[in-house]
This record gives C-alpha cells, structure tokens and sequence, in this order.
C-alpha cells in the first residue's frame, strides 16, 4: 500500500469552479488518498456543489464561522491524516499524474521536504495565458539556495498547489503565518525550504487560474501593492540570518519585488479578465 496522501482544499465561495478542482483531485492516478475540504462559511452554494460528489474519499467540514485564509489553511492541515499533503486553492487543477510523480519523488529522497512541478496559467475561459517554471535545476536542490535566489528573481515555488510536502515537516513549523494577508504561503514554502532539499520536476503537472479578482490580482491590478511590499519587506527580514543576506542584499531584494509588482500587474489589466 502506498502512504496515504492528503489533499485539501480551502473553499470560500468557490461554487463556480469547485468541481472542476475536485474532479482533478478524484482523477489522480496515485491510490492511496483522501480530500479534506473546509468550507469557510460561504454564502453562496459551494458546500452544496461539494455535497453532490459521492465519493468516500472526501471529508467535507463546515467552518461554524469564518476564519480567513491563514486561519482556514491551517485547520485544513489539522485535519490531514497523511504522510503527504498538497494544498490547492478551489479554482485551480491538477493533471492526473501530479501526485504520483510529486509523491515519489519525496518517497525516493528522504533528505527532500518538498517535492514541486512547473505551472500552466490559464484564464476564466481555459485559454492557455502562459508558464510558470520553478527553480532552474531539476530534481534535488538545497533548499535554502532556492529560497535565497527566489527573492531576488521569482517566488520560485508558486501557487500552492504546484507543491507536495511532508506532514513530518509541517509539525516543525507553525504552519501558515496569520501575520501574512497576501504572502502567507511564500512564509511557508521558504519555512519548509530551510529544513532540507526540494525535488523539482520540470514538467507542469499543475493549472493555475490567472484572475484580476483573486487574491494576488487584486495585489498586483489593484491598490494594495504596498501592502504586498510590506509583506516581502517582512519575509525577507525574518529569514536573512538563516539565509545570509546582507542589509544591501534586501534593500535589492525590496527594489525588485516592487517592479514585478509593477509588470504583473501591467500583464493582468491587459491579458486577463475577471
């Protein structure tokens, strides 16, 4: 028997695409798994999309109120029961293959704490809107090199859900940051990345949904990139010692997240809508 993979989803008013992410996860080729989905008391009709999938292997809890996004993620760890975990937010999806090959990788290299593959954005309507490439290497990698190169190129580990990672790690940390509104799991992935290797797979197991209204477009098309800066100037502060990084190192650091800031933001106004 293959160790038990646990996959949770997040939902808050997620009723127009939740299917298509549950049926993604469902659709696996890896055995061995349960979905754990907590509903952050939605006001729409998400929890009554959910509840029309039979399937034994989902394990649906109502949230009796509201607990934001670092509070909903981290109940949503609380209640995996596997070795293994992916994290994915309810509108994006999965290839079939995803998790066996994430799995595997972490199976057949102890020293990695996370296994991550490379991303395929796509708009509300499906059409393809580009490419999402992790770190630069492939299969194992310190960690903590990639965590400190990201802060001066690219989060290299993306969207959560082009990550797999180990429950035995999780418990070492504090899971997701409540400090964080917007780069909660960035914290986390650099967190994990700290405490060993990263297995990369450069090829996209993964479909992200590119949207002016989530969370990251309302950062980036929106008013609130100082806020976001705010929160790299935080993140990269709380990890210089462990990284090594020197006072002009993320002043540099801070320079370059605001022009990303600045061009995502120019490509989300002018290729992707609501």
């Amino acid at each position: 028997m293959k160790p038990l993979v646990s996959v949770c989803i997040p939902a808050y008013n997620n009723a127009a695409y939740i299917k298509d992410t549950i049926d993604s996860v469902l659709h696996q080729t890896y055995p061995n798994l349960e979905l754990v989905i907590c509903d952050d008391k939605s006001t729409d009709n998400t929890v009554e999309v959910i509840e029309k999938i039979k399937d034994d292997r989902i394990k649906l809890y109502k949230n009796e109120k509201n607990l934001g996004m670092s509070g909903n993620w981290n109940h949503c760890l609380s209640k995996c029961s596997g070795d293994f975990i992916k994290l994915i937010c309810a509108d994006d999806m999965l290839a079939e293959t995803a998790l066996e090959k994430e799995v595997n990788a972490l199976i057949q290299n102890p020293t990695a704490v996370l296994a991550e593959s490379d991303t395929r954005l796509f708009d509300l309507d499906g059409r393809p809107k580009g490419f999402y490439r992790r770190y630069k290497t492939k299969g194992l990698t310190n960690g903590k090199e990639i965590a400190r190169k990201g802060f001066f190129v690219k989060n290299y580990f993306g969207a959560p859900l082009a990550n797999t990672f180990r429950k035995s790690a999780v418990e070492q940390t504090g899971g997701f940051d409540p400090w964080y509104t917007y780069i909660l799991d960035y914290d986390f992935w650099v967190q994990l990345a700290c405490m060993g290797d990263v297995y990369i797979i450069h090829e996209p197991l993964n479909y992200f949904r590119v949207r002016n209204d989530s969370n990251t477009g309302n950062v980036m098309a929106g008013d609130k990139t100082e806020d976001y800066v705010k929160e790299h100037i935080h993140l990269v502060n709380k990890f210089r010692k462990e990284l090594k990084l020197s006072k002009a190192e993320v002043n540099r650091s801070v320079r370059i997240r605001k022009f990303r800031n600045f061009a995502a933001g120019i490509y989300l106004k002018l290729f992707v809508r609501k």
